[in-house]
């Protein structure tokens, strides 16, 4: 499995032979300006929630692939009716696709589309995969739910906000990862913005301190698991 970040909380993900983008906001965000969203391969775009810097390159990326969106029921009901091919799913459920297992679990956060439409109840997903189990665990606050998952699956990767304000900070995200059962975390939606601007070798320090490895990757950077 080879995880790309893209910036903010955009991911690509290639496993089981498959190209996987997840909350595509790249061209709106000037420290991705490199990035070339017409170079992306996508069979699927997973959709955490609706916010305009987690969907705004979901129907070029979308027009350009023929991918199959994949969100909650609200959300992919949204892009269906623009005529996208999605597949809608609710929290707690799961679905195997050609590249592995998809579980929507639950976020705490907000979720509406840029033009105010109802963008559902917000997620994260956990990936198994033919031999590793990632969470992406999107936008949401700490939350005891997180406890659950590692009573069905053993991670290898949790993906999780640090950023403060709008998500968990890194403190809390130290114990996400306790939670979630999962030393190694990959860092997301941080720096972006003002408000979720962070000190890089701090948290990996506060990580490291805990037992754990915080991994801050530059954009475009990919890791192997």
């Amino acid at each position: 499995m080879k995880i790309t970040y893209y910036g903010h909380a955009a991911l690509g993900i290639e496993v089981g032979g498959k190209h996987i983008i997840v909350d595509p906001f790249i061209t709106g965000n000037p420290a991705a300006a490199h990035v070339d969203i017409k170079s992306l391969k996508a069979d699927y775009i997973l959709l955490t929630h609706a916010h305009g810097d987690h969907v705004l390159d979901v129907e070029a990326i979308a027009k350009a692939t023929n991918a199959v969106i994949v969100s909650n029921a609200e959300i992919a009901s949204y892009y269906a009716k623009l005529g996208f091919n999605s597949h809608p799913m609710n929290h707690g459920g799961s679905w195997k696709f050609d590249f592995g297992k998809v579980k929507y679990v639950n976020a705490i956060h907000s979720s509406s589309f840029p033009d105010g439409s109802y963008g559902g109840n917000p997620g994260g997903f956990v990936i198994e995969g033919e031999h590793k189990n990632i969470y992406i665990a999107g936008d949401t606050a700490l939350t005891m739910d997180m406890k659950l998952i590692p009573m069905r699956t053993k991670l290898d990767l949790a993906i999780l906000p640090i950023g403060n304000n709008f998500t968990m900070d890194v403190e809390d995200a130290i114990i996400a990862s306790d939670f979630v059962e999962c030393d190694k975390v990959l860092g997301y939606h941080f720096d972006t913005f003002g408000y979720i601007e962070i000190n890089h070798e701090e948290s990996i320090r506060k990580f490291f301190d805990k037992g754990k490895d915080l991994m801050l990757l530059a954009i475009g950077e990919s890791i192997e698991l």
